[in-house]
């Protein structure tokens, strides 16, 4: 994989301190991902934060079972040492360095076996449709038996009226987030940064409908898209159970 942008601290920061605090329904999200969680899988024992950032998915999973542990694993320097400072002496957190662009990051999780849970949040859309594919067939090639997979994505608007509706939606929650650290800021410069982020052009975003598609192709059952607005989607599904 060549040089991405979220390997730049910039990016990181923008994400971390910028965006992500202007998530709409965050909180929502994160419950529903416990929620399914606790229904199919009730007592993990291994989870994987895939594309973990800063670990903020990971790190509400373990507060959520805190008899698990939970690996998070990245590949930008800059969002693994925001994972190092929320985890600091966390003994059921593994923080792990690898490019999961390639099947070799497979390599770098071997020591823990199988994994009940495998979460994502934000970091699948920037793969090419097929080696979405390819992730998701690897995914499955980790987990347990019933294990569970939850995808908290950017996903594609079905048409462009959707996409300028989302844009439209997006920077209005960002203009109020940053209102709220600093008065002066305009919607005009919040609405500039947004469609001018250094990050826009790795953006490869699926369908939904099209990425559940695959997850049942590939095995998973009870496949479903169990949040949706706009463009920000929760999806997944569950292995069976051994024969």
């Amino acid at each position: 994989m060549a040089e991405s942008r979220w390997q730049s601290r910039e990016v990181a920061t923008l994400f971390l301190e910028g965006v992500r605090g202007a998530l709409p329904q965050a909180a929502l999200q994160l419950e529903l991902v416990g929620h399914i969680i606790s229904r199919w899988r009730p007592a993990p024992r291994a989870i994987l934060d895939l594309g973990c950032g800063d670990g903020a998915v990971g790190r509400f999973l373990l507060g959520r079972f805190p008899g698990s542990e939970v690996f998070f694993l990245d590949f930008s320097d800059p969002m693994l040492e925001g994972a190092r400072r929320h985890l600091s002496g966390v003994a059921a957190a593994t923080i792990v360095k690898a490019d999961f662009s390639t099947p070799g990051w497979l390599s770098s999780v071997q020591t823990a076996g199988r994994f009940d849970v495998v979460v994502s949040g934000f970091a699948i859309h920037h793969q090419p449709d097929g080696r979405k594919r390819e992730l998701y067939q690897e995914v499955a090639g980790v987990l347990s038996p019933g294990g569970v997979f939850l995808n908290l994505e950017h996903v594609a608007s079905a048409t462009g009226a959707g996409e300028e509706l989302f844009d439209a939606y997006f920077i209005r929650h960002l203009f109020e987030f940053h209102r709220r650290k600093d008065p002066a800021t305009t919607l005009a410069r919040v609405e500039g940064t947004y469609y001018n982020r250094p990050d826009k052009v790795e953006n490869k975003l699926a369908p939904v409908e099209t990425q559940c598609r695959w997850l049942r192709e590939i095995g998973f059952a009870d496949v479903d898209c169990f949040f949706k607005v706009f463009e920000l989607a929760l999806f997944g599904g569950r292995l069976p159970p051994a024969a």
